[in-house]
This record gives structure tokens, C-alpha cells and sequence, in this order.
């Protein structure tokens, strides 16, 4: 389906121009989210009419978008999750999650316009992508730990996925798993037990 876009489109394209697109796209995002017009010779003129509104409001929402931009580019947030020794996550982070987290900090930004390719599972630090407009994107870090203080902490720069970085110093040593298990056992003699 041939469809004229009245606002740039990653991927696809910048206001004004017309391209072709698949019907489901077309009729299921495009049209409904008002972002494009069937090309036909009505539209066409229906656009022109339109045209410097739409760029004068494109204008407006960009200059809105680079104002947050300003302040949001390169901001640190701190995410508290529950996660095992090995720093897997019992749950993840998810573009809600990180709208939420983002949107009670004081900024205005929905889920889809968190670029997050797939859920965070691990604790550590992870940039993630947010686009406020189509031309204005900021990169925001998430420092994902199991409490404040252990965000503090990877914030400096240390690794908190083994045991020793978890406990410190602290480790008994007869808890090691190497300490339960005798490599020269016999499997035989443990079944007879």
C-alpha cells in the first residue's frame, strides 16, 4: 500500500514523502496513530494544504524533545531487583519498567519510546536507548543491583556476579562447593552408605 507519511519514520522515511508499506502496517499503526495518508490524489492535496502546520508542529515537538534531551542524555538510574549469587535476575527489566522508573524521576516518556531490543536479566550497568521524537534520542544508564548499596558500588566500577564480590572476604571457605565433593571418591561406595 502506498501511504504518505506526515511525520519522519525511522526506517521508513521523512514527512512528506510516499512510500510503499505493507497493508497490515499501513492499516493496523500508520493510519490509526495518524502518522500517514493513503496516497491518492485527494490525500495529496489534502496534504499540501496541510503541510506547513505539520512541520510547523514537528518544528514544536522537537524543540520540546530537545529541551528533555538536554537534561535526560546520559543520566544514571538506579533499578533494586531481586537476583541470585550469580547476578541473574528473578524477574527482568522491561520497557515499562523503565518508563516508570524514568517518568517518576520527573521526565515525560511512554514505553514505546524506550528502544529496548530485549528484557535486562542480569544485574550491571546497561545503557539503554530512549527515543523522545524521531529525530531526538538520548542514552540513559540503568545500574541494575539487588540493593543501594551494591548499586554504589558497581557504580564504581566493581563485578557483583560471583559469590566473593556478594559476600567479600566474608566466604567461608568450607562452604565452597569443591569442599563437599572429594574428586577421588568412589560413586560405588556412596550407594552402599
Amino acid at each position: 500500500m502506498q501511504v504518505i507519511l506526515l511525520e519522519r519514520i525511522a526506517r521508513l522515511g521523512q514527512m512528506g514523502e510516499t512510500v510503499k508499506v505493507k497493508d497490515g502496517f499501513a492499516r493496523n499503526f500508520l493510519l490509526p496513530q495518524g502518522k500517514a495518508l493513503r496516497a491518492n490524489e485527494a490525500n495529496k492535496k489534502k496534504f499540501e494544504g496541510q503541510r506547513a502546520q505539520l512541520e510547523t508542529r514537528n518544528l514544536e515537538r522537537k524543540s520540546e524533545a530537545q529541551k528533555i534531551a538536554d537534561v535526560l542524555d546520559g543520566k544514571s538510574f538506579i533499578v533494586v531487583r531481586s537476583a541470585g549469587e550469580t547476578g541473574q535476575l528473578y524477574g527482568s527489566v522491561s520497557t515499562r519498567d523503565i518508563a516508570d522508573l524514568v517518568t517518576a524521576e520527573g521526565f515525560t516518556v511512554a514505553r514505546n519510546q524506550v528502544e529496548l531490543n530485549q528484557p535486562i536479566k542480569t544485574i550491571g550497568l546497561s545503557n539503554v536507548a530512549i527515543a523522545l521524537h524521531p529525530e531526538v534520542e538520548v542514552t540513559i544508564t540503568l545500574n541494575i543491583a539487588r540493593s543501594a548499596d551494591e548499586a554504589e558500588r558497581q557504580a564504581k566500577g566493581e563485578l557483583l556476579t560471583t559469590a566473593e564480590a556478594i559476600y567479600g572476604d566474608d566466604i567461608n571457605e568450607n562452604a565452597r562447593p569443591d569442599n563437599f565433593f572429594d574428586p577421588n571418591e568412589d560413586e560405588g561406595d556412596s550407594e552402599e552408605a
